[in-house]
């Protein structure tokens, strides 16, 4: 697995500048915007991103897997339920997403919320 933290910014525009002028991080994606939902930043190996402040103080962290199905099932089986987000589908069960992910979502006892996920044209 490989986590990648998600930082949220109250002002995407100025988290962008001091993140790639001050601490040498670069774009991941040569065409990402601070007015982009998510913008990954690389730094020798490391990895993380950037997304608008909600008012939220939940922390959004993206763990890479290898398999995002096997492990989803895994998680079903000791009893992993998300009563609370019956009307989001990515947490009941992995889906393809736009982005070029298959992810899950799981969100945990204090609302912070844990996105498993694969890329796409890794999947088995």
């Amino acid at each position: 697995m490989k986590c990648i933290p998600i930082l949220r910014c109250s002002d995407p525009e100025r988290s962008l500048q001091f993140y790639t002028h001050v601490l040498d991080f670069t774009l991941k994606y040569a065409n990402n915007k601070a007015t982009d939902p998510v913008v990954t930043l690389i730094n020798n190996g490391m990895e993380m991103q950037l997304c608008g402040f909600d008012g939220s103080t939940s922390i959004i962290i993206n763990i890479l897997v290898n398999d995002v199905d096997a492990l989803f099932a895994k998680y079903t089986g000791r009893g992993l339920q998300q009563p609370g987000k019956k009307g989001s589908p990515v947490h009941q069960s992995p889906i393809d997403q736009t982005w070029g992910m298959r992810e899950f979502y799981v969100t945990d006892t204090d609302g912070h919320t844990l996105r498993f996920g694969q890329p796409i044209q890794e999947k088995g």
